[in-house]
């Protein structure tokens, strides 16, 4: 069991709420990490392994997300213990969403993450009564529809072109192998064949298909509208392999867009591409990213490459009480350009520091996260 004290360093977090509710055997935890440069933001997941220690890493993530592109919001973030899948979804979601209306949405403001659903944001500004409750509603609501829209994909493909091209390699015509054919793969899979790049391998939890001359990227839209996540197993096109695989598969560019920890020491010593870039949170290990460096493959941090959700979502934050939806085109404008320009930046400082992308991208959130942590006197005096 995570002894919630133990969790407490420089930067937060600030608060732990863990609840629960006998009827609906709904349990859950909100944990806002760092507030200092503003409100708590941060989606709210639902698996029936969450833990307090994950949640509080992924608040982490988010305080530096925010601070990384330099948008005023503070980390924080929800898990709920629950099977998305159950038919009781709904009323766990409402009993989570009411033990948690001290903070919401004061504090904290929920969004969307692993196992919920647009709609699921929908109902918790229904059992709320508060359009701030929630981000991340059907359009058809005046939310920002992230899924349908695909800004988070979108952006890890706009990031990892600023990335090849600051190693002076051109995108286009680069092979790229993504894990994970979800809201985020799927969508980085399209922008990666609008710009010109060879997808050579994508994955699902049922395995991988592979193909080194590439694939078709509509065709495997269309094959997994038809057949779900089995469509690997199914589809025409390259070869089936087994899950895992595709971090191994010989290309330029790797997108690991599905877990958290799937690039272990093992693995980064086996990963044939230039350049990784995360879009999935917490996909690599410190002990990964080290490995990686020594052998002169680029990472790019996760709160730099998946941070086109986090722009979208302070779209539909402002947007919370209009009566306009957001502008999509100046969504997807403000992803393309804050995310290359952080792109550029964060490698141009690791290599003036000689560090990983991690550490350098990493003290840059910090520094922007200590200024208003002193400005509003929350640093130890001396």
């Amino acid at each position: 069991m995570t002894d919630a004290l133990s969790l407490i360093d420089d930067w937060g977090p600030e608060k732990v709420v863990v609840v629960s509710h006998r009827r609906t055997g709904m349990k859950g935890v909100l944990v806002i990490d760092n507030t200092a440069r503003g409100i708590g933001k941060g989606g709210t997941r639902m698996s029936p392994g969450v833990t307090v220690g994950e949640v509080a890493r992924l608040a982490r993530v988010m305080t530096w997300k925010w601070a990384s592109v330099d948008l005023f919001y503070g980390g924080a973030k929800a898990g709920i213990v629950a099977d998305p899948s159950s038919p009781g979804k709904e009323a766990v979601l409402r009993a989570f969403a009411r033990a948690l209306s001290n903070e919401v949405p004061r504090e904290y403001v929920m969004g969307l993450d692993m196992g919920l659903t647009e709609c699921d944001a929908a109902i918790i500004q229904d059992e709320l009564g508060d359009r701030g409750a929630a981000v991340g509603t059907p359009e058809h609501l005046g939310g920002v529809a992230y899924d349908k829209l695909g800004v988070t994909g979108y952006g890890v493909a706009e990031a990892a072109d600023a990335a090849v091209g600051s190693l002076g390699l051109p995108l286009a015509g680069a092979r790229v192998a993504i894990q994970g054919f979800g809201a985020v793969g799927s969508a980085a899979a399209r922008r990666f064949a609008e710009l010109g790049a060879g997808v050579v391998a994508v994955s699902t939890a049922h395995g991988s298909v592979h193909d080194p001359s590439g694939l078709d990227v509509a065709e495997l839209l269309a094959a997994r509208d038809e057949h779900g996540d089995h469509f690997v197993t199914r589809h025409r096109q390259g070869t089936a392999l087994p899950p895992g695989a595709e971090l191994t598969a010989d290309c330029d560019v790797l997108v690991p867009a599905a877990l958290q920890d799937v690039i272990s020491r093992d693995t980064a010593r086996q990963i044939k591409a230039k350049v990784v870039v995360e879009g999935a949170n917490l996909p690599t290990s410190e002990e990964a990213q080290g490995i990686l460096a020594e052998r002169g493959i680029t990472v790019l941090p996760d709160f730099v490459a998946n941070a086109g959700g986090v722009v979208a979502a302070a779209f539909a934050m402002d947007a919370r009480y209009s009566g306009f939806p957001p502008d999509t085109a100046a969504i997807f404008e403000t992803v393309s350009t804050r995310l290359r320009a952080n792109t550029v930046t964060v490698l141009e400082e690791a290599r003036r520091r000689s560090a990983t992308p991690h550490t350098a991208g990493r003290g840059l959130a910090e520094e922007r996260v200590r200024a208003a942590m002193r400005s509003k006197g929350r640093l130890p005096r001396g």
